[in-house]
């Protein structure tokens, strides 16, 4: 599944093409995702301006000018792509977003891919957002944009990680009463959103927290070093485009290229890049049905 980061690019990439523009048209190519599409979706978005992308833990926010606004949730495979309309629709294209304005939007890295270049003609095409989603774990909803944060995929959601607001002091208070291990602590979004496997397993690791650790016996000074870590971490995905693994892609069809920086996820068997013992090497267990990779000596 998208973590913070891959959604964060994801959003970034969009904006760029995005504001200012509006939909002429919504396809919608099934029904439903994980859950019915909104009805009358086409309607409801044609023709209003786009102000706005934002992103809410795992969850995209198109932000319309009469006030409505549109989550998505990539799930475990979606993909949020931008194309200018020459390429054959494909079998998990399931909704298609038709924009007002041209080529000219179109990021570099498309623009790059063009064997004929930027014309006064194609600049006139309108640029399609293809939302691809092979297992359809994916969502959409509309909501009015004030009530957003009142809307029942979001109002249970804890603080964003990157915000100033979330300090050692501030994980420390959410820890007292937890008695889950410190990973599952942080991947659970009521206490901190966006951190899923990936980013809690490097997280704890340049923190050097055991991911086993109780989560409430996690020191203060622990807590802050691990927010530090946290930031640090999710900041240089962002900068390298997220982690592409498996079904992600940014939004100029690129891949992510963070999981070459990977200290520990996915290398159990593998030496620590950061000890000198010869014979210790990175460990894998399972937490909460999920692989968690850690350095024995570095997270003791």
């Amino acid at each position: 599944m998208p973590e913070l980061p891959e959604v964060e690019t994801v959003m970034r990439g969009l904006s760029a093409v995005l504001i200012g523009s509006s939909f002429t048209s919504v396809q919608l190519r099934r029904k439903d995702l994980r859950f019915p599409l909104p009805k009358n979706m086409d309607a409801l978005l044609r023709g209003h301006k786009i102000i706005s992308l934002t992103r809410r833990a795992k969850y995209i926010l198109i932000n319309f000018a009469n006030d409505q606004s549109l989550i998505v949730h990539l799930g475990m495979s979606g993909r949020m792509v931008i194309d200018d309309g020459s390429s054959k629709v494909q079998k998990h294209d399931h909704v298609i977003f038709i924009t007002n304005k041209g080529d000219d939007r179109r990021p570099a890295s498309l623009r790059e891919r063009s064997p004929h270049g930027i014309n006064a003609a194609s600049e006139q095409k309108s640029l399609h957002i293809k939302f691809n989603d092979p297992r359809r774990f994916g969502m959409m909803d509309m909501v009015a944009t004030a009530k957003t944060s009142n809307h029942k995929l979001l109002k249970h959601l804890g603080p964003e990680p990157l915000d100033a607001s979330f300090t050692g002091e501030a994980l420390f208070a959410k820890l007292k009463t937890k008695k889950v291990a410190i990973k599952l602590a942080i991947m659970d979004q009521r206490v901190v959103v966006g951190i899923g496997n990936i980013y809690a397993c490097e997280a704890l690791y340049a923190a050097g927290t055991h991911p086993q650790r109780p989560a409430n016996k996690v020191t203060l000074k622990e807590c802050t070093a691990l927010v530090a870590a946290i930031k640090a971490v999710l900041k240089r995905a962002i900068a390298k485009g997220g982690s592409s693994l498996r079904d992600y892609v940014q939004a100029d069809g690129e891949l992510g290229y963070f999981q070459h920086e990977f200290a520990v996820y996915g290398r159990a068997g593998e030496k620590c890049k950061h000890c000198s013992h010869k014979n210790i090497t990175i460990q894998r267990i399972t937490q909460g049905g999920r692989s968690t990779f850690f350095c024995p000596i570095k997270q003791k």
